[in-house]
């Protein structure tokens, strides 16, 4: 454990299965004492720590800095506790807050009523100190807590992202089924492309795989177009460490040679994904078209790669029209697709299974509340013993 008295601890929140990429992430930044939790990763830095992981994170959703924790076991008692905190070193009559709160116990069965509890022990506590109370704002409060409780411990504390890390600032518009950008992010990480080759998005809907692939092929930092984060409006905010942490991240930028690409059948969704990536700046490094998947030749497509798609689940099919797509969706790739590293995400197991190609990983995946799998899929020309063969030859040659 870091001596640093100028560290402290920190929670960042993830989502399912993303833990170890976050882990990673927060280990290049320079996180200490770091630990795997369930959706969640614990670690220790300073404050340039904190403010560089809600800048450069890409599968952070917040960071949070734990001020109190302490077992409780009911209402009364979480009251109590609350109440006892020194809140004046975080609130005065004019700051406004509001509370997040988050629940996994037997004493406890809703989490808006802990945020209930925990707000009248706050005010109650600083209308002592001060004769007044200070007032809830919901959605631009000067301080956001997160209340945690597990069991029967509870854990207070301060938002330092503000509003989720998802909320990236480049999306202006969005189509049927948008995947959540921290989701979208993880996923390429996970596939472990790193913007060292090709990048195709056949099914692009608003462009979210492909912007969160530029920004990790450029190196741009996901938080650069995010205007407000919650550590701004603390009282130990420091304007010129921040804008040292931001240009410092500008000059990690770089140049990337490849192709990032995009397809939609749909010209509204080919539309927004166009508006989408002109607002995030990234318009002449991404390319996107309006195109049926099943029209896709190979004559359209960069030489190899990674593909990534996120096909209809069904919601709004029969399961006859489902697993035809995903059947066609197979044979295209078969045909088109020789070079690439497949990826598919899908809660429709049935489906997947038309796809009719064997499965080089499968990943377990949550894409809001809907379990999906997460599938790789390598496209060879030939069979796979095939070019083992051949690559076999080559060596004795």
């Amino acid at each position: 454990m870091s001596k640093d008295k100028n560290r402290f601890e920190m929670l960042a929140k993830t989502f399912f299965a993303l833990e170890e990429v976050l882990a990673r992430e927060l280990a290049s930044i320079g996180g200490e004492d770091i630990k795997l939790l369930n959706r969640a990763v614990s670690f220790t830095g300073t404050k340039e720590t904190m403010y560089r992981a809600n800048l450069e994170l890409r599968t952070a959703l917040r960071i949070l800095k734990p001020i109190h924790s302490f077992s409780v076991h009911d209402d009364t008692e979480l009251y109590n506790e609350t109440k006892r905190f020194a809140w004046e070193k975080y609130l005065t009559p004019q700051t406004t807050f509001a509370i997040d709160s988050f629940v996994h116990s037997e004493n406890f069965n809703h989490a808006n009523y802990v945020a209930l509890k925990v707000k009248d022990a706050i005010v109650d506590q600083l209308r002592t100190v001060y004769g007044e109370r200070p007032n809830v704002e919901l959605e631009h409060p000067d301080l956001r807590l997160n209340v945690h409780i597990s069991d029967e411990q509870c854990t207070i504390s301060v938002d330092s992202s503000g509003n989720s890390l998802h909320k990236r600032g480049y999306r202006i518009g969005q189509g049927l089924a948008p995947i959540n950008e921290v989701l979208a992010a993880g996923m390429i990480l996970l596939t472990g492309w790193n913007g060292q080759s090709n990048f195709v998005d056949p099914m692009c809907g608003s462009g979210t795989f492909l912007m969160e692939a530029a920004t990790i092929a450029y190196n741009i930092a996901p938080g650069m177009k995010i205007t407000e984060f919650g550590f701004m409006r603390w009282n130990d905010w420091d304007e010129n460490l921040w804008k040292n942490i931001v240009d410092a991240a500008k000059s990690r930028e770089r140049e990337f040679n490849d192709t990032i690409m995009g397809f939609d059948e749909s010209a509204d969704a080919i539309t927004i994904a166009k508006d989408n990536i002109k607002n995030a700046e990234l318009g002449w490094k991404i390319l996107v078209k309006a195109g049926k998947f099943q029209e896709l030749t190979p004559d359209m497509l960069p030489d190899g790669g990674v593909v990534m798609i996120n096909p209809p689940y069904g919601e709004r099919f029969s399961t006859t029209d489902t697993e035809k797509l995903y059947k066609e969706i197979g044979n295209v790739l078969k045909q088109n697709f020789n070079g690439f590293s497949v990826w598919i995400i899908s809660s429709n197991k049935e489906a997947l299974k038309s796809i009719g190609l064997k499965t080089s990983r499968k990943l377990l995946l949550y894409n809001g509340s809907l379990e999906c799998k997460f599938h790789n899929f390598q496209i060879y020309k030939g069979s796979k013993k095939t070019k083992y063969e051949h690559a076999q030859e080559g060596e004795q040659k």
